[in-house]
């Protein structure tokens, strides 16, 4: 005799963690070919996280800077929090990554010896906890953007065809 299995109650997620996206650098997958990513977390402050939870964060312009000390985020803008007066950060602050130190190695010495970078791709909550997305990524040329356009195009031309096709 087997058992019955429970049901999930009401209201509760039965999939795995969800994860909202905060800020996301949509320009990266135009202007870099993204090659592997890692997702991790940074040493925060207490008024960037409740400004990250309204949403005001921008990544467009940053990037991840491999220093003595550690890898550190630079010119990711954080709005201040309002509320958080005297103990407020600093908004273009660079900001510690948390990153294992083999990976740290990996990353430094692909970054400076073969000319790739790492870019953040997006900052996110995953079960509460601030994490932020970086690649390491390869600068396209402005003939890989125009190819990338060629085949964005010959794709959507191909999917209209197939579609106008199937309604008749």
């Amino acid at each position: 005799m087997t058992k019955p299995t429970k049901k999930p109650e009401k209201g509760k997620d039965t999939k795995g963690p969800r994860d909202l996206i905060v800020a996301q650098n949509r320009s990266a997958s135009y202007h870099y070919h993204i090659l592997r990513s890692w997702k991790r977390a940074w040493c925060w402050h207490g008024t960037e996280v409740k400004a990250l939870r309204e949403g005001k964060a921008n990544i467009r312009d940053a990037y991840v800077d491999f220093k003595p000390s550690g890898p550190y985020l630079v010119n990711a803008h954080i709005a201040q929090y309002m509320p958080g007066g005297p103990w407020n950060h600093e908004p273009l602050g660079n900001r510690k990554l948390l990153l294992h130190k083999r990976e740290i190695y990996k990353l430094s010495g692909r970054t400076e010896s073969k000319g790739l970078t790492v870019i953040p791709l997006r900052i996110y909550f995953r079960n509460g906890i601030a994490k932020v997305e970086i690649p390491l990524a390869q600068g396209k040329k402005s003939w890989d953007r125009r190819q990338n356009e060629r085949d964005k195009d010959a794709r959507r031309e191909a999917e209209q065809a197939m579609y106008r096709n199937r309604r008749r």
